[in-house]
């Protein structure tokens, strides 16, 4: 059987694709560093799954884990243009002229952002209070965002947010590629099933 890095490589039929709604306060990783916590906190995952990109320790939300280098390769590369949605409060709240200043693209690092897919929300979402509570001021209020972008530059919605004047107070991933959140609780896991992997790799051009 043919090996890579020593491990037999599998059919697509072998993979392993896991979502886990990741807390507040865990690293996007199964090392731990100071006082964050890492996923091995959780599951028990398999030895053979990695993080599919990362969310910072103080984010939330979806993140997949697989042993599919290939989809991942395809997940995380820019020139795949693969959505993330993240519901995003911040303090203030932006005009429409700063909306469309995200949806066009923000200089960052000397670079503008991709298109962003931009919306103000009318109802805060209905989502379960941090653990540790946001920074709140009573003379700013905070607003709801969803924003959807197709790269994954570092701590890129933090950075955009800022830079219309309104800091981001909490972010939630939401949605990877054709993969959805939904009403997985915070801490939990959940496997693709083999109809559900499939049309993962679909998504990404994938057989």
């Amino acid at each position: 059987m043919a090996t890579t890095h020593g491990t037999p490589l599998k059919s697509r039929s072998q993979f392993t694709y896991i979502l886990f709604n990741k807390p507040y306060g865990v690293l996007s990783q199964f090392t731990r560093e100071g006082s964050w916590k890492s996923l091995r906190d959780f599951g028990p995952f398999p030895a053979s799954v990695y993080p599919v990109g990362r969310l910072d320790a103080d984010s939330e939300g979806l993140l997949l884990l697989t042993d599919d280098n290939e989809t991942k390769h395809r997940l995380t590369d820019p020139k795949f243009d693969h959505p993330r949605t993240y519901l995003v409060q911040v303090e203030g709240v932006p005009e429409e002229s700063h909306l469309v200043r995200l949806r066009e693209g923000i200089p960052l690092g000397g670079r503008p952002t991709k298109p962003a897919d931009v919306r103000l929300l009318k109802v805060d979402p209905n989502i379960p209070p941090r653990p540790v509570p946001i920074r709140e001021r009573r003379s700013i209020p905070t607003a709801w965002l969803e924003m959807t972008l197709r790269e994954g530059r570092n701590r890129q919605v933090r950075r955009m947010t800022a830079s219309i004047g309104c800091p981001t107070l909490r972010l939630i991933r939401t949605t990877i590629g054709p993969l959805r959140l939904g009403n997985l609780p915070s801490g939990k896991a959940s496997r693709l099933d083999a109809k559900e992997a499939a049309a993962l790799r679909k998504s990404v051009g994938l057989p």
